[in-house]
């Protein structure tokens, strides 16, 4: 069976578009995090805010909140709700895509066309899991670890632990025991919930069959199961909260958020932060804290969360203001680094959290993925297959810089969509069939109708009408990431 997800993951690597541009530069300051992440002076104990400060607080908790509400709705969806349309499984299930994706996957915006999918959400409340995955050989792949803040707190892979077998054990805070003899690793995460993320490089339609026989060769087992112990425990039971897009957004999101505290551990760096938050009822466990507000607390966290939305949306127009972010523009591409990583180098950044969120959830670390996007040509007009055909020259020494491979992929807009074409071709890349010129250098023709018959393995179809184009760097080099590279500009041919 294919499985299909349903939510904004990472692929998309862009902007949201139509954002209106208002002042970003209070927002940027009231988030310049110290290092316990405080920006304003907790009030007096027994001391209730003033409306504007219940606000403000309230804006600061949305923030906070955005990544893991965001992060709840996808788990919702795909673990808990079993009439979802996106529903794939419950807990401590892997379930794999069968299939590459194209034009007749439109669950997502901007989905690759280079991995197969395996998913798995965890819950590590009774026991670890332990995943165990197969001697992969000269292919790319990783097992994306991600807690319920978004923060991607461990790798398996390629890069991060090589491609030979082995069986590594996912924890969930409250674990002490030591790492069994058996496994290669322990990932010990600061959420009860955690999301398993395995993509597995495909190498073109023909290559399908055989990572199908390699997915299923992973597997998720519990702890005690993998120990050969008896009685297994079991979590306790758990109601898990409708997710509900309006109250999310009003609030009641003081509620959700009162629920996903329950399962998380609160770093030292952000209890002055939660002694903060606590002002407007925010407390893990307080489930119907929304219940008691006044009137006129209603309306300031209301009001504060309409300037939290505000907040993230300016932000996302302009990531290269946010403290840590790294934004690069040129030849009509623009890369971003610093919106995804694990808690150490995430915990206190909260608008670029959300941000993240918001433009790519589950996102990978730039060491893992780097992801540069093309809207306009050379001279910064819009990308239009209906009106122009297009060339990229990539010099010799000027080719992507990789240790795993690299691949452009073409989306319609508005959509985001891959396109039905004649030669069902959605992405070209270092693992096409491509002709290369005597002197090393490579040309790619990016046109609606097919060119003339030399060049059609370096063509990436077009479609007849407005697109973007999605670079894809998996594992890029050290020189691709310090300055960010940024492909040859895209030049009209006629």
């Amino acid at each position: 069976m294919k499985h299909r997800l349903r939510n904004h993951m990472e692929e998309s690597g862009a902007m949201s578009p139509g954002i209106a541009i208002v002042s970003i530069a209070a927002v940027l300051l009231m988030f310049a995090c110290t290092k316990d992440g405080a920006t304003r002076t907790s009030q007096t104990a027994g001391v209730a805010p003033s409306a504007d400060e219940a606000a403000a607080i309230a804006e600061e908790a949305y923030i906070y909140a955005f990544p893991m509400m965001e992060n709840y709705r996808t788990m919702y969806a795909q673990a808990i709700d079993r009439n979802a349309p996106g529903y794939l499984g419950g807990f401590n299930e892997m379930v794999h895509e069968t299939e590459l994706l194209g034009p007749e996957f439109k669950d997502i915006v901007r989905p690759n066309n280079d991995t197969m999918y395996s998913f798995a959400w965890l819950d590590l409340r009774a026991q670890p899991l332990v995943i165990t995955v197969p001697e992969i050989g000269n292919r790319y792949y990783s097992v994306q670890l991600v807690d319920m803040f978004t923060h991607n707190f461990g790798y398996i892979g390629t890069r991060a632990t090589g491609t030979n077998a082995g069986s590594y054990v996912v924890a969930g805070p409250e674990w002490s025991e030591t790492r069994p003899q058996n496994a290669s690793a322990v990932f010990q995460g600061e959420t009860s919930f955690v999301y398993c993320i395995i993509r597995t490089e495909v190498r073109g339609p023909d290559d399908v069959a055989a990572v199908g026989a390699l997915q299923k060769q992973f597997r998720l087992t519990p702890l005690n199961v993998f120990l050969g112990r008896t009685g297994a425990p079991a979590a306790t039971g758990i109601t898990f909260p409708m997710y509900n897009p309006s109250r999310a957004k009003s609030a009641e999101f003081v509620d959700l958020l009162n629920f996903l505290l329950t399962g998380v551990v609160i770093a030292p760096e952000e209890r002055e932060l939660m002694t903060r938050l606590s002002e407007i009822g925010i407390r893990a466990g307080a489930l119907g804290a929304s219940r008691s507000f006044s009137p006129e607390l209603r309306a300031a966290i209301d009001r504060g969360v309409g300037q939290g939305m505000v907040a993230i949306d300016e932000a996302a127009y302009d990531p290269g203001r946010l403290q840590s972010v790294t934004v690069r523009e040129g030849n009509g591409w623009q890369g971003i680094a610093g919106l995804f990583g694990p808690g150490d180098l995430m915990r206190t950044k909260y608008v670029a959290r959300a941000v993240a969120a918001k433009v790519g959830l589950y996102g990978n670390d730039v060491e893992e993925a780097y992801y540069p996007v093309a809207n306009v040509d050379a001279s910064g007009q819009p990308l239009d297959g209906s009106k122009k055909a297009y060339v990229m020259r990539f010099e010799s020494d000027a080719l992507p810089a990789v240790d795993a491979f690299w691949s452009m992929t073409m989306y319609s807009l508005p959509d985001q969509l891959m396109v039905e074409n004649p030669i069902a071709r959605y992405s070209i890349g270092d693992r096409s069939k491509l002709e290369y010129d005597e002197d090393g250098s490579l040309t790619l023709y990016i046109q609606r109708e097919s060119p003339e018959r030399a060049k059609v393995s370096n063509w990436l179809p077009a479609p007849d009408g407005a697109f973007s184009l999605q670079f894809r760097m998996y594992l890029p080099k050290a020189e691709s990431l310090d300055p960010l590279y940024l492909p040859p500009a895209v030049k009209p041919s006629r």
